[in-house]
């Protein structure tokens, strides 16, 4: 049976393909003050903030770089599951993981919510040209490569799977963790061709022929690179920019987990038992993945710029998480850590801020009700999110939203949630409800989360305001 919220929706829907149809589109836009945009909306897969415009000055992103001086970079902006499938699906579907039940990589968002009107289905039923290109809902990688893995049929008008020699001639991967299968390893492949040959150079072509082709209807265009998820491969020049031994590894402390319930452990053994060497060298592997990705984004840029659109087109890129790379010996990720529950996000509106950094608190699922509210679309009335059209006009905009994100663990056959709230400047986690451990970080003094203040009587205060933020959030 369809909720009132859902029945609002298709009968909003309907109203605007009719105008649409009699041509009354653009007439009522200008009426109400909203301005036709197109959407470019790009996804890279397991991306961390080790990245230039963040901050990261090993870590080589010139295309990113371009983008942020188009637009604002979220310093704090947090996914709300880290893991692709339910994180995809909670961005997708502006709802969270309790709501949309998924939890791991079983299900889609319409196994779940057959009824859902996910983001880019909400444009194609308003009259634009929805095209799709590589991992925007979740696939398996690298097995799925080529496929539609588990993308969402009725949100396209068309879609194209490529796959290069990353995919088809996998078997040349290195793998430092031969225990751990290719999607979920630390393996890697300097490659010996060019740029063209992989898939995320193919993705990048297609998406920017598709600008070209359809630049005189109103699109909404997503482009979902695969890297830098591991298999990290890229070709060998990109390698060549990160020497490992000159590589800054990230801070470790020999008492790190004196502090920490071991629950919070994704990655166990620590750093899965690899020498300083290997990590080195997974690490140049995953930085060339970021690089050789950024490079397939100029693509899309120019294509954008050479057919006179960046004026009329919104730009968003993200990633589904972030991603450990050594803090606290833990590697990927599925942890609640900063380095994971973290993610990059860069959104350009033409006229509005530019060059910018916003250091308020957001999450992925603000970024539906944020285009939806641009472009004058009516969106199903129940979205958990909330638009960050505020903090594009202005990005020192007072906000008083914390985020959110969780995780499951598994242990003897056990379901325990892992649970977090991010202010500006506290992170709080339950474990179980505490019952399995509590964690609390302080960034201001403690930015690498070496001291977990749960057990400190003088934070007793903060720590009950925090626990009152994880009950108080709907639906978590």
């Amino acid at each position: 049976m369809e909720s009132q919220s859902m029945r609002s929706w298709r009968s909003s829907s309907a109203i605007l393909l009719a105008l649409i149809s009699s041509g009354e589109m653009a007439a009522q836009a200008n009426a109400s003050g909203i301005k036709h945009y197109n959407v470019l909306f790009i996804a890279s897969d397991d991306l961390n903030n080790d990245i230039h415009c963040f901050g990261d000055p090993q870590v080589k992103t010139p295309n990113l770089d371009r983008l942020a001086a188009r637009g604002i970079c979220f310093e704090r902006a947090y996914n709300q599951f880290p893991l692709s499938g339910p994180s995809r699906a909670s961005l997708l579907s502006g709802y969270r993981p309790d709501r949309t039940k998924v939890m791991d990589l079983k299900y889609s968002v319409r196994d779940r919510m057959p009824e859902v009107v996910t983001l880019p289905q909400l444009y194609r039923e308003s009259g634009y040209f929805t095209f799709r290109t590589g991992k925007i809902f979740h696939y398996g990688v690298p097995n799925e490569i080529g496929t539609d893995g588990q993308d969402d049929t009725i949100s396209w008008k068309q879609r194209v799977n490529p796959k290069g020699r990353d995919r088809i001639e996998q078997d040349r991967v290195t793998n430092l963790t031969p225990k751990r299968h290719l999607g979920t390893a630390l393996a890697y492949w300097a490659t010996d061709g060019p740029d063209a040959e992989l898939t995320d150079a193919m993705i990048a072509e297609e998406a920017a022929k598709t600008i070209r082709e359809h630049k005189n209807e109103p699109f909404f265009i997503a482009a979902g690179f695969f890297r830098p998820h591991t298999p990290y491969i890229a070709p060998q020049k990109y390698f060549d920019m990160y020497p490992p031994e000159e590589l800054v590894l990230p801070e470790e402390r020999v008492d790190d987990w004196e502090n920490k319930p071991s629950v919070a452990r994704f990655t166990d053994p620590l750093h899965w038992g690899l020498s300083e060497k290997e990590r080195r060298i997974a690490l140049q592997a995953y930085y060339a993945s970021i690089t050789f990705m950024d490079a397939q984004l100029g693509k899309l840029l120019d294509a954008l710029d050479e057919s006179g659109l960046s004026n009329n087109t919104i730009i968003v890129f993200w990633s589904d998480h972030g991603y450990n790379v050594g803090q606290h010996g833990q590697w990927m990720k599925q942890s609640l850590f900063e380095h994971a529950a973290r993610t990059p996000l860069i959104i350009s509106v033409p006229g509005m801020a530019q060059d910018k950094t916003c250091k308020r608190t957001v999450e992925l699922l603000d970024i539906y009700p944020t285009l939806t509210e641009i472009c004058g679309l009516q969106g199903p009335a129940d979205l958990q999110g909330k638009s960050l059209l505020p903090l594009l006009k202005n990005p020192e905009a007072k906000w008083d939203r914390p985020a959110y994100t969780q995780v499951l663990r598994r242990v003897d056959k056990k379901e325990i949630f892992g649970r977090t709230v991010r202010t500006e400047r506290f992170r709080y986690t339950e474990w179980d409800e505490g019952r399995e451990g509590v964690e609390m970080y302080d960034y201001e003094t403690d930015p690498n989360e070496f001291n977990n203040l749960a057990k400190n009587p003088a934070f007793a205060s903060k720590m009950r305001e925090l626990s009152g933020l994880l009950d108080a959030v709907d639906h978590f």
